[in-house]
């Protein structure tokens, strides 16, 4: 739908109905509404399992139930972000993505006028705004992504003296607390613009989100997927994460996002024989063509089986799903990746392995065509090339992986 049109529904619905929040005296909190939590039950378990259009429906009722609340527009907003999520190349959903977050904070600002309503408009403000930045940012749009980012923050410092009241407003508290630290550390040359920033806390930022994970309704999912990234970089807590990551394979089977997690957590943890299924039922989803299941998962799939096969010494096997791995990453645009180039460097490995030099060499030529000279996987190539040059003028073959 053209931002247009939702802005002029917006305005009809607004002045009608917009009174009714705006004549409180007290908190209304429709986040915290356990009738709303209950109707949207299935609505946000759709959402999250991938059943988008059964979803959109019901987060349409809520937007006809609540026409001057954003979490409906909100919601189809986060739902549009999970279509995109699985394959970021694809910008045909960008604009409609905007669109219904744009509405909702056209909505929230008017709750944001009224003392009572401003705590819930803060928090449906920050959130909009940081989806949006997020976005931005994949997009490698830094101007408008640091805009929505700064707008974000300024409405999560309004709610911060609030999260006791709801677990839902402490869920960008706790981002915010980790990521203000992580990011300085692990990107040095960001150190002078967050300067200005107060400083957060890593640690309380892991405590907020498990807390979020376990307590909240609307972000519990969301908690959930950060806690899964995050202690998955905390080497102490790869377990855990694994244990989260299983919650959420589990409870949303057709999350391809989730199910991608799992299944490289089962890999980095060398548990191959949990891993296996799990990729196997990617690839075939992959195959039917089922709805989030394309290049970016199958580019994870197909070289985890590859290692497996190859580490089976099952080299027809293993050659099959590197080659995979090679063409998900030349569809999906991602031939630098890592997974792309280690590919193609097992495939180099088992052709000299199996006396090919002829296609060993073109692999050679593959790797240096897409990486830099200082990648590990172009210096085991290059390699290979001097030591295939010094035995053809020496005349003799030797083995060099």
């Amino acid at each position: 739908m053209d931002r247009k049109i939702i802005y002029s529904i917006l305005i009809s619905f607004t002045l009608f109905f917009n009174s009714k929040a705006q004549t409180q005296d007290s908190i209304f909190i429709l986040l915290e509404n356990p009738k709303v939590q209950i109707e949207s039950t299935d609505a946000v378990n759709n959402l999250y399992n991938f059943r988008f259009e059964k979803a959109d429906l019901q987060f349409g009722w809520l937007q006809q139930e609540y026409p001057w609340h954003p979490l409906g527009y909100f919601l189809r907003g986060l739902s549009e972000w999970w279509k995109i999520l699985p394959n970021m190349q694809d910008k045909s959903r960008d604009d409609r993505f905007h669109a219904y977050m744009d509405s909702a904070i056209y909505l929230a600002e008017f709750l944001y006028k009224k003392p009572p309503n401003k705590i819930e408009a803060s928090f449906f403000l920050a959130a909009a705004y940081g989806f949006k930045g997020r976005l931005l940012s994949e997009r490698e749009e830094w101007l408008k992504a640091a805009s929505a980012g700064k707008k974000a923050l300024k409405y999560l410092e309004d709610s911060e003296e609030y999260t006791n009241l709801s677990p839902e407003f402490l869920f960008g508290h706790a981002l915010y607390n980790y990521y203000s630290v992580w990011i300085p550390d692990n990107y040095p040359a960001l150190k002078p613009i967050l300067i200005f920033f107060k400083k957060g806390d890593k640690d309380l930022g892991i405590k907020q989100l498990r807390e979020v994970a376990n307590n909240a309704f609307y972000t519990r999912t969301e908690a959930q997927h950060f806690l899964v990234k995050i202690l998955n970089s905390e080497k102490k807590n790869k377990s855990e994460a694994l244990l989260v990551a299983k919650l959420l394979m589990d409870t949303y089977p057709k999350n391809s996002v989730f199910m991608m997690y799992y299944a490289r957590l089962l890999y980095n943890s060398g548990r191959w024989s949990q891993m296996v299924p799990v990729c196997d039922t990617i690839m075939t989803r992959i195959d039917a063509n089922e709805f989030g299941y394309g290049p970016w998962a199958g580019k994870y799939a197909a070289f985890f089986l590859g290692e497996h096969y190859k580490a089976k010494r099952e080299n027809e096997k293993a050659k099959y799903y590197y080659r995979r791995a090679i063409d998900f990453g030349e569809v999906g645009e991602m031939e630098e990746s890592g997974y792309h180039l280690y590919s193609l460097l097992n495939l180099l490995r088992i052709a000299d392995e199996e006396e090919d030099h002829e296609v060993a060499e073109e692999y050679v030529e593959a790797i240096r065509d897409h990486s830099d000279r200082k990648h590990p996987a172009n210096k085991a190539a290059r390699k290979y090339l001097k030591e295939r040059r010094k035995e053809k003028r020496e005349g003799k073959f030797l083995g060099i992986f």
